[in-house]
């Protein structure tokens, strides 16, 4: 999905901007950049993250950056920030999200005279297609609005003028954004970001969670609000889950205590007799404290993720990469694991090929006596079309059962989605076979929905039920 991060201060912001987009490097591995708008006007650097971190990448840009409004990203698919010079005067654009309809709009941008400059992966990126469409507007706002209004899909926006930053949460609220303050002292300074968790380290307090389609611009005087937010919200359910930080929180919900909350309901309808409850680090780790603090059974590390080296194994583009990711990033603790039967709380099984050849395998390895798997979400058995996680269908570990249940792929795998039915069991069962553990249960989707606390009408639940 990516990240976003934005600054307007009456002082030099490049400090706050610099850890404020790093605080986003959970979000992506491939691009990162920063904009400033300084005494000389915008400058903007753009850098490669996937061999190195962002701090390490970028402490030359910091050093020699000057300006009191900046925006940053980091993002797979877009190398960004970018300039742009328009009819309603240069700005520079951060933009996170999924086109789904990025062809069209490219046929239709192409006819009407407009030429592309910026590539991504020897294709326009997505950032300069954004920008394309705001500048078919009459001014910044109108821009944004019917950028949005054109584009089926998911995107939100910063957008750093001369007279702030226009922050832009895409239409349905599928994904965040949060302004925060600064705390006390005389300087009026503000920050916008897709994680609020970012703010208490800079010196910020959350001010609000902009609402779904809304637009707010962001200056050193305050916050004005020029579209309100809509009616309907479908925020993405995986960001409780896993792809959030333990730390955040989004649309006032803790990611952290989601995750205790989705252990202790596992734990409620499972009766399985075990030595310890552990999480596959670092996702697995609120759901099985969850677990442990919900049925009694103690909680031990048998796996440690080297944190200095090794970032997520779901994000690289390449199934190599994450295999090799997944391989060095976890240390099994022997000592713990010999001769343990071992309750084992993960995030979700999406591919189940990482969970598999390289967390069960090494459990296995050391001595475990028994394996039993415990998924905080329900089955995923569609890709996600935000982009958010795995691309296609027959990648899922549930396809693949149902594939070789069937001997074919099915288009609607309508028995299968019911948790109650014969289906349903003889997949797990795959699956558990598949994996080589003893057990394997999965969270119940109801349940998953009562510990993120928000209505199901407002979360998008694509990933599990198709729609």
């Amino acid at each position: 999905m990516g990240g976003l991060f934005g600054v307007v201060s009456q002082e030099n912001c490049i400090q706050t901007l610099f850890y404020g987009t790093d605080y986003h490097s959970h979000l992506g591995t491939e691009n990162a950049g920063m904009a400033v708008l300084g005494p000389k006007g915008f400058h903007n650097a753009i850098h490669s993250i996937s061999q190195a971190q962002f701090k390490s990448r970028f402490i030359d840009d910091y050093r020699r950056m000057d300006g009191c409004f900046g925006i940053g990203a980091i993002d797979n698919d877009s190398p960004q920030p970018l300039i742009i010079r328009s009819k309603f005067g240069a700005y520079a654009l951060v933009a996170s999200g999924l086109i789904s309809n990025k062809a069209q709009l490219i046929s239709e941008l192409l006819n009407e005279g407009v030429s592309f400059s910026e590539m991504a992966d020897g294709g326009i990126n997505n950032a300069e297609i954004v920008a394309r469409l705001i500048n078919r507007g009459d001014n910044i706002v109108e821009g944004i609005a019917s950028m949005r209004g054109a584009i089926e899909g998911s995107i939100c926006a910063l957008v750093l003028t001369s007279d702030g930053i226009y922050a832009a949460r895409d239409k349905l609220g599928r994904f965040p954004l949060a302004i925060g303050k600064k705390k006390g002292g005389n300087e009026k300074s503000y920050v916008v970001a897709t994680e609020a968790s970012s703010f208490e380290n800079l010196g910020y307090e959350l001010v609000k969670f902009i609402g779904p389609g809304e637009i707010s611009l962001v200056s050193p005087e305050g916050i004005k609000q020029m579209k309100p937010e809509g009616s309907e919200k479908k925020i993405c359910s995986f960001l409780w889950i896993y792809t959030g930080y333990p730390a955040s929180i989004y649309d006032g919900i803790s990611v952290e205590r989601t995750r205790e909350r989705c252990g202790c309901y596992l734990a409620r309808r499972d009766n399985v007799k075990a030595d310890f409850v552990s999480g596959v680090p670092d996702s697995g780790v609120g759901h099985a404290i969850g677990y442990a603090m919900e049925s009694g059974i103690p909680f031990r590390r048998c796996l440690v993720k080297y944190t200095p080296g090794y970032g997520r194994s779901y994000t690289p583009p390449s199934q190599e990469i994450r295999d090799l990711v997944a391989t060095m990033k976890l240390n099994a603790i022997h000592e713990v694991i010999k001769g343990s039967r071992i309750i084992l709380c993960d995030d979700s099984i999406v591919r189940g090929t990482q969970l598999k050849n390289y967390t069960i395998k090494k459990l296995w390895d050391n001595g475990a006596r028994e394996i039993h798997i415990r998924p905080a979400c329900p089955p995923l058995m569609y890709p996600c079309i935000y982009a958010s996680s795995t691309r296609t269908s027959a990648e899922l570990a549930c396809r693949k059962a149902i594939r070789a249940l069937e001997g074919k792929d099915l288009e609607n795998p309508e028995e299968y989605l019911d948790q109650s039915g014969p289906k349903h069991a003889q997949m797990i069962e795959w699956i558990c076979r598949d994996l080589n553990v003893t057990s394997l249960k999965y969270l119940e989707i109801e349940d998953m929905i009562a510990a993120i606390g928000i209505p199901r009408d407002q979360l998008c639940l694509y990933c599990w039920q198709g729609k």
